[in-house]
């Protein structure tokens, strides 16, 4: 039985990414042999603004460094918007550059960004129309959805709380997704996204959204999970954390 380091490059002010991936793979464990430790690097960021967003990009790459030293089997990117903030297609140079800068350290280890986990994830799932909630004020929010149709896919709606505090996002019961969800179009889409971003907590919510729609329900951290272990060549599923986790996923 192996153990797998899973690596997190992380917002200093995130908190629900070092909960809702070891509660994924704690689930998995439950139900396949392979074991996990976490393993974290922070980069600095209180608000959820296009300049606190730049800055902590332009850190990441020591993050990449320091996790190379622990000599993890996969790195996690783990903000959505920092990536798709930069510009279209942003999330493959950043992975290419984070994964130079482990090359440099004479590492090399795969790195998922949530944001191009959640690209693969839909892509995986087979759909066309989706429908997105997320926190982020608005002009942000546009951002990522005009980033998510650039990648062949139709936004039917999105919903954005508009919570600039990145502690205040952290803070939300999941469960309140079960009723915003209610003031999105979801008619005729083929998924939703319940969380576009990997700080507002979903994990918890997830199945029983999923259940009440009957159509796949995801989320940028369920999405993570799935590219980690696929980037680890592992089965890609876990109960209880929606359909992208599924056994009938899993072969995508």
């Amino acid at each position: 039985m192996r153990t797998y380091r899973i690596g997190q490059i992380v917002p200093s002010s995130n908190i629900t990414m070092e909960t809702e991936i070891p509660a994924m793979l704690r689930q998995r464990e439950a139900i396949r042999p392979e074991r996990f430790t976490f393993h974290s690097s922070r980069m600095r960021m209180k608000k959820v603004t296009p300049e606190e967003l730049a800055a902590m990009d332009h850190d990441s790459l020591r993050c990449a460094r320091e996790l190379a030293d622990a000599n993890v089997d996969v790195m996690g990117y783990a903000c959505l918007v920092a990536i798709m903030s930069q510009g279209l297609g942003y999330h493959r140079t950043s992975k290419a550059r984070l994964e130079g800068a482990a090359v440099e350290e004479g590492k090399s280890i795969p790195v998922i960004s949530s944001a191009g986990a959640l690209v693969e994830g839909l892509k995986a799932l087979g759909v066309k129309r989706v429908s997105l909630l997320m926190p982020y004020m608005k002009p942000l929010a546009a951002k990522v959805t005009k980033y998510i149709e650039s990648e062949g896919f139709e936004i039917q709606d999105s919903l954005a709380l508009e919570i600039e505090d990145n502690l205040a996002v952290a803070a939300r019961d999941p469960m309140a997704l079960t009723e915003d969800v209610k003031r999105l179009n979801t008619k005729g889409v083929d998924a939703v996204v319940l969380s576009a971003c990997v700080q507002m907590p979903s994990l918890a919510a997830l199945a029983q959204v999923e259940a009440r729609l009957g159509i796949p329900v995801t989320s940028a951290a369920a999405c993570t999970v799935r590219s980690m272990l696929k980037a680890m060549r592992l089965e890609p599923v876990a109960p209880n954390a929606g359909a992208i986790l599924s056994e009938a996923v899993a072969s995508v």
